[in-house]
């Protein structure tokens, strides 16, 4: 069964140990975030086999974590005056089946007027089950894309793939083991923010469009009686998602190419981890495919990148200059700290022109991550994130009007302010240019920056209270 869309998809694939789609193949997971109450429960179900059993462990968990269940939903609560954060749960299902399900992020522009420079783009997420056939999405396995003529791909961890609108496509997932986990970002052809799936194939579940056409018109066109069609369309009843045998698999998979090492200006799906780290140190690589470089990305003018952190590391803080960045948790939590001028001028109910030189003009926007939440990083809003003490942080982003985007960064070997003169460094901050430089000459790594823990010991033992870049209220 095949899908044809009316959307540019751009498809991120990552296998995690339930596996994910720009399409970029990653092998990570972007799980359904999970209460302390849940994890029990999942706990005894795998321990217990009779219905007795599960009942009283049912029941031991919940009063165990009572309450867990609510005060574990109740993220995107606190948060709720936050227009830049979207909690995993904030992606809807769109189509479920004993094999998967697509979850879909409403629309930015209505969680605030702030996003609606993005509307036109949709954030999805999809998850199959391993030998599964996939009617209308994309996965680790094999992707045909059927245009002119047919092309299928084998993807792997980091594989990208750009379906433009209007291609009919299909995928399987191949493995034994894995789940596929898919993060896609769509963009609209037609109506802005609104996208429908348009299937060639399926039945009463899914329905093809070719069941819109009268009886008469499909007989002339398709030259068939038309007391056949029904045995056609009217079989298919499992789903956009169903389960494959292995003899289909094998099939489906025949006369595939690999993404490999494909040229920059070439059409067919690449890899991003197979290209040089944009940043790497000892504290983490960031892996970037910008439209500069990789024709695919140009029609729909987005970069995609892979961020890997070691645990407790921070990136450096810094703004985009053009791009607006969608950020997908994958795996691990941080702590994300972003200044924002909109929220600050909402919050106090003035005007720009009303405010007087002593008032903030940035507001500290700071949320907590864990697997499966979206944060967007609109650009000029500069921000930093802290990876958790206790684990990795990987995270995939598209950035949304990437071409020409530059990074400025404001702390770190490359910082900006280490580039402006004596003059300009005196009169910025109102003390000695010798003063400005010692503070940001400092710092000899860039990008990624390392101990946290360390440096919190040692600001600590100083008696200096630790405070935010964004606590100041000139930041600029």
């Amino acid at each position: 069964m095949m899908i044809k869309t009316e959307h540019a998809l751009l498809l991120l694939i990552f296998s995690v140990l339930l596996s994910p789609l720009l399409l970029l193949s990653l092998a990570y997971e972007v799980p359904y975030p999970k209460t302390e109450a849940e994890r029990c429960l999942e706990r005894c179900y795998k321990a217990e086999t009779e219905f007795s059993g599960l009942l009283e462990y049912a029941d031991k968990c919940q009063r165990k974590y009572e309450g867990g269940i609510k005060e574990g939903r109740g993220g995107e609560e606190k948060q709720r005056g936050n227009p830049y954060y979207f909690h995993a749960e904030s992606l809807q299902s769109r189509f479920r089946t004993q094999e998967g399900h697509v979850r879909v992020l409403e629309r930015f522009s209505e969680k605030s007027e702030l996003l609606a420079g993005i509307d036109n783009f949709r954030l999805a997420m999809l998850e199959a089950n391993p030998n599964t056939f996939v009617v209308p999405h994309h996965c680790k396995g094999t992707i045909s894309l059927v245009r002119q003529k047919k092309e299928s791909y084998n993807l792997v961890r980091g594989s990208v793939v750009c379906v433009p609108a209007g291609t009919t496509v299909y995928l399987v997932n191949q493995d034994n083991n894995e789940k596929l986990n898919i993060v896609k970002l769509m963009q609209s052809v037609n109506a802005p923010g609104q996208f429908k799936e348009y299937f060639a194939g399926g039945g009463t579940n899914p329905e093809p469009y070719y069941t819109v056409f009268s009886d008469d018109i499909l007989e002339r066109v398709l030259n068939t009686p038309r007391d056949e069609l029904p045995r056609l369309f009217g079989q298919q009843k499992k789903g956009m998602i169903m389960k494959a045998t292995k003899e289909q698999l094998r099939g489906l998979s025949r006369h595939v190419s690999s993404p490999g090492a494909t040229s920059h200006d070439s059409n067919a799906p690449f890899n991003l981890l197979n290209q040089r780290p944009r940043y790497s140190n000892e504290h983490g690589q960031f892996f970037e495919a910008s439209p500069e470089e990789f024709k695919q990305l140009q029609t729909m003018d987005l970069y995609v990148a892979f961020s890997d952190m070691d645990k407790g590391s921070i990136m450096a803080p810094h703004y985009n200059s053009r791009a607006t960045t969608v950020v997908v948790v994958v795996e691990g939590h941080a702590r994300i700290e972003m200044g924002c001028p909109h929220l600050s001028q909402e919050s106090q109910g003035q005007r720009r022109e009303q405010r007087t030189e002593q008032e903030g003009y940035y507001q500290k926007i700071s949320s907590h991550l864990s697997p499966g939440d979206v944060f967007i990083i609109p650009a000029g809003h500069p921000f930093t994130i802290v990876a958790s003490e206790n684990e990795k942080l990987r995270t995939v982003g598209f950035g949304i009007h990437a071409w020409n985007n530059q990074r400025s960064f404001l702390a770190g070997r490359d910082n900006i302010v280490q580039q402006l003169e004596k003059e300009a460094k005196e009169m910025s901050f109102n003390v000695p240019a010798e003063q400005v430089e010692k503070v940001f000459s400092r710092q000899r790594e860039s990008f990624y920056l390392g101990g946290t823990q360390q440096w919190q010991r040692r600001e600590e033992g100083r008696g200096h209270p630790l405070t935010s870049i964004f606590d100041f209220p000139g930041f600029f």
